[in-house]
């Protein structure tokens, strides 16, 4: 069964860091773009960041730039949403997301076939 499952998230507190992990099993996530999205109580949907199939491109929520990074361990098919500096607004469920050969142009809202289960991010003091 192609999955991914999500870990990592938490509590920190203002000006912290988290990682979060996305681990693919059943996908080879080299040929597939990946998005973080987040969702907070009583908020839409939102895209963190999101990168194309072929690594062309990257794009970043304003409110993130600076902070958070993406990276990929092809060997453990698993990405990573690497955040710095949190701030209280950061606090929301993250969801990652893949598609296969998905190429990425103006933001980050695409289809994409395979999302993650959500984990908690909780910025407080």
């Amino acid at each position: 069964q192609s999955q991914l499952v999500q870990s990592g998230g938490g509590l920190v507190q203002p000006g912290g860091s988290l990682r979060l992990s996305c681990a693919a099993s059943g996908i080879n996530l080299n040929y597939h773009a990946i998005a973080w999205f987040r969702q907070a109580p009583g908020k839409e949907r939102e895209a963190v960041l999101c990168v194309s199939s072929d690594n062309r491109r990257t794009n970043y929520a304003d409110s993130v730039k600076g902070r958070f990074t993406l990276s990929r361990d092809n060997a453990e098919r698993t990405v990573y949403l690497q955040m710095d500096n949190l701030e209280p607004e950061d606090t929301a469920i993250y969801f990652c997301a893949a598609d296969l050969y998905l190429i990425i142009m103006e933001g980050c809202d695409y289809e994409y076939a395979y999302w993650g289960q959500g984990t908690q991010v909780t910025v407080s003091s």
